[in-house]
C-alpha cells in the first residue's frame, strides 16, 4: 500500500498523555515532506496538559467528526484517569473504522483494547505496564517480547521511543522503505528495524 496523497493525522490528546509517545512519531511522520498532516484531537477544545507540564492546543474535538486517514493513539499516566471515558473510547471506534492505519505508544494500547478493536488480533503495549494494559480485551493476543506489532491495520508499540520505530514502519507500509529511512535521517535517528528487538521485555521479565 503506497502513494504520495497528503494524509490526515488525527493524533488522540487528553490530560497526562506521555510527551514522547506523541511527538516521537509526530516527528517521525512530520519529517516525511507533503505528506502527512497532523492535527490535536481531544474531547473539548483548548488545551490539554502533558504529564511534563506542556500545554498542547487542541485542533479538533470528537464531537467534530472529521475523517483521519491515520489514527495515534499516545499513553501516559492519563491513560489511567481516562480508560473508562466512553466518549474516548466511542471516538476511536468511529475514527478507527475509517483509518487505514491505527497506532499506538506505550499504554495507548489500553484504549484500543478497552473499546474492543483489538479483539483477535496481536498486539504489544509498555512493559513496565504490561500486566495493566493486558487486563483489557477479551481476545487480544498481547505479545510479551516485541517493540511493535503490526496487524492488519493496526500497529502498537512498546513504551515511550518505540512509539518513533513504529510511526517509522508505518512509513514505510504506506511510502516505502526510502521515505522511512529519509525520516530517520532527517532526525539523526538511528532507527530499529526488527519488531522483535525487545530489551525492555528481557529488563521487566515479561515474556
Amino acid at each position: 500500500m503506497q502513494g504520495s496523497q497528503t494524509r490526515s493525522i488525527g493524533a488522540l490528546v487528553f490530560d497526562g498523555f506521555e510527551t514522547l509517545d506523541l511527538f516521537g512519531p509526530v516527528q517521525m511522520l512530520g519529517s516525511v515532506r507533503d505528506t502527512f498532516h497532523i492535527s490535536m484531537v481531544a474531547q473539548t477544545s483548548g488545551h490539554v496538559t502533558s504529564r511534563h507540564g506542556q500545554q498542547i492546543k487542541v485542533d479538533h474535538r470528537f464531537q467534530d467528526e472529521r475523517p483521519y486517514d491515520l489514527i495515534l493513539v499516545p499513553g501516559g499516566p492519563g491513560t489511567w484517569d481516562q480508560i473508562q471515558n466512553a466518549g474516548l473510547l466511542n471516538w476511536l471506534t468511529r475514527a478507527s473504522s475509517r483509518a487505514e492505519a491505527v497506532m499506538s505508544v506505550c499504554t495507548g494500547a489500553a484504549f484500543l483494547a478497552n473499546a474492543g478493536l483489538l479483539e483477535n488480533r496481536s498486539a504489544t503495549t509498555n512493559k513496565l505496564n504490561f500486566d495493566w494494559v493486558t487486563q483489557f480485551g477479551e481476545t487480544v493476543d498481547w505479545k510479551g517480547r516485541a517493540r511493535w506489532v503490526q496487524d492488519g491495520t493496526f500497529f502498537t508499540s512498546s513504551g515511550v521511543t518505540a512509539g518513533m520505530d513504529m510511526s517509522l514502519a508505518v512509513v514505510e507500509h504506506l511510502l516505502g522503505t526510502n521515505a522511512a529511512e529519509e525520516a530517520a535521517t532527517h532526525s539523526e535517528y538511528v532507527r530499529q528495524t526488527d519488531p522483535a528487538n525487545d530489551p525492555f521485555a528481557v529488563h521487566f521479565g515479561v515474556e
